[in-house]
């Protein structure tokens, strides 16, 4: 499989790149992270030699049994699974970049006070639930700007954007929907002065919506790097 890394993220760069020309948005505008969990660190490598350095991990464990092999190559590590506000400490070991999975203000709270004591800042992405599924995080779309607000007065704390998971359907329109609503949450914190800028939305099988609905950030792992053992329903809960 490993062989098959670059010309997979050639696929994905050129389906990218047509979804942008057909929604009219420059294709410069759309950055691709590489959701590397159950990757290893020898393909992960692999996809960085192709000028590809941005990877969200899902697991704290797996940042930690790779960070060694990856830390001589320059890339930008996002977090993008669900954290535990008792894990807070032991992420910010490995110079993780951003946490787009901020989805509540009890962690954004532990949050800031580790970055307060450890005198840093963190980029972040706060995360809503668009298809108000139980089986995924995130905060109600609700509740969002008073969410954010709260969010925005804890000062280690950057908001640089906003992420959901789409609903996994056959079905476009309704896979449409939950990125049309995170749109329409990103407008209302922007207009409240909020600086949510990025969208981190869409996958391998709904990246051309999510880019004709505004993504910034397209999530993409098995397209790249195969087949897990394990189907994505699995991965959901990332407390575990």
């Amino acid at each position: 499989m490993k062989n098959n890394i670059p010309n997979n993220l050639k696929d994905i760069l050129n389906r990218i790149a047509i979804a942008c020309k057909n929604a009219n948005r420059d294709p410069e505008a759309v950055k691709l992270l590489m959701a590397t969990k159950t990757v290893s660190a020898e393909n992960i490598k692999i996809a960085f030699e192709s000028n590809q350095t941005l990877i969200g991990e899902n697991k704290i464990q797996e940042i930690k049994e790779k960070y060694d092999s990856l830390k001589s190559v320059k890339h930008e590590k996002h977090f993008i699974g669900h954290l535990q506000t008792n894990k807070v400490k032991e992420l910010l070991r490995y110079d993780v970049d951003c946490i787009q999975s901020l989805d509540r203000l009890r962690l954004a709270e532990k949050l800031q006070n580790r970055l307060e004591y450890e005198d840093k800042t963190i980029d972040a992405y706060l995360q809503f639930n668009t298809s108000y599924e139980d089986s995924k995080f995130g905060m109600k779309p609700e509740n969002a700007l008073t969410f954010a607000l709260a969010v925005q007065k804890l000062d280690r704390i950057n908001i640089k954007g906003l992420m959901t998971i789409g609903l996994f359907s056959a079905e476009d329109d309704k896979v449409r929907k939950c990125f049309k609503l995170l749109k329409n949450i990103q407008k209302e914190l922007l207009e409240n002065g909020i600086p949510a800028h990025e969208l981190s939305m869409g996958m391998s099988g709904d990246l051309e919506i999510a880019i004709e609905e505004g993504a910034t950030i397209i999530r993409v792992g098995t397209a790249i790097f195969g087949k897990r053992e394990h189907p994505d329903s699995y991965y959901w809960n990332e407390g575990l």
